[in-house]
This record gives structure tokens, C-alpha cells and sequence, in this order.
């Protein structure tokens, strides 16, 4: 089952936490330090929560958006799709991102908003906590990189 994911930035984790637990009745699947995530069943949505700096205002601001899929096929028939489609993509394989290890590739919207599909391979609880060589996770996590230019059809 593939679900669409939002992630947020918020500067009141707490509070948002607690919002959104009334708001579809569950509680977080995951919480972290600075992180939360909700796998909502009805509608099929992970919501993520990273907390972020207050920078003079407490609105919520819209980190990434994504689609998670079931499998790595899945996020490698996405990536060629987009490629022939003309997106620019960036991919990132066995990545660590939101305390996961993850495939995905990340594409941008016309309003420069990134789109993720990805796949989480293992949850940190199941591997070494170390992140992957290389891998970036400054800011939490998903923080997207710079889509490529996808080949000429």
C-alpha cells in the first residue's frame, strides 16, 4: 500500500504532537528528539513532525511532501518514470533519513516544493545508529539535495 507523506516543521513539537494525535486519533508511530511520525490508516498518510527553530514566528512550515511505496522496485520504476517524463531528479540510495534507512528519489514541483518517493528499507531501531558513509542528515533528516537534470528524450 503506497500512503502520501507530509512533513512539517514546527516549533512547538509538543503541542504539535498533541494536535495532531486529537486531530486522526492515533499517536505517533515514532518519536525521537525534535521528531515524530504518525502512520495514519484512514487516510493513508505519514504525517512527520521535525521541530525546528522558532525564527521570530510560530507558523508551521511545509518541509517536503512524499509518497512512500512498498519496495525499492517501486522507487526505481518512479525514478524512470519522472527521468522520462523530463523531471530533473535526485536519487539517494541506502540513505539514513528520519532514523530510517531509506531509497528514494526526490523531484521539485513548478513552486520549488520537493516531492519525495521513497522506500524505508530498515528502521534504526533494527540497524547500527550510525548514519551510512556520506550520508547527510543535517536538520533532521529529508532535506532533499539538488535535483539533477534528467536526460534528453
Amino acid at each position: 500500500m503506497s500512503r502520501l507523506q507530509l512533513a512539517l516543521n514546527v516549533t512547538d513539537l509538543e503541542g504539535s504532537v498533541a494536535f495532531y494525535s486529537k486531530l486522526f486519533g492515533v499517536e505517533p508511530a515514532k518519536r525521537r528528539p525534535g521528531y515524530a511520525n504518525f502512520a495514519i490508516a484512514e487516510p493513508p498518510l505519514k504525517l512527520v513532525l521535525i521541530e525546528g527553530e522558532d525564527e521570530g514566528d510560530r507558523d508551521t512550515r511545509l518541509d517536503h511532501l512524499g509518497v512512500e511505496v512498498e519496495d525499492t522496485a517501486q522507487v526505481t520504476a518512479a525514478t524512470e518514470r519522472l527521468k522520462d517524463a523530463g523531471l530533473a531528479t535526485f536519487e539517494e540510495n541506502d540513505t539514513t533519513c528520519c532514523y530510517a534507512r531509506q531509497d528514494k528519489v526526490w523531484v521539485h514541483g513548478p513552486g520549488r516544493e520537493p516531492w519525495e518517493v521513497y522506500v524505508v528499507k530498515a528502521d534504526a531501531d533494527t540497524f547500527d545508529k550510525t548514519p551510512a558513509p556520506g550520508a547527510d542528515i543535517s536538520g533532521g533528516c529529508c532535506i532533499g539535495g539538488t535535483a539533477t537534470a534528467a536526460p534528453a528524450s
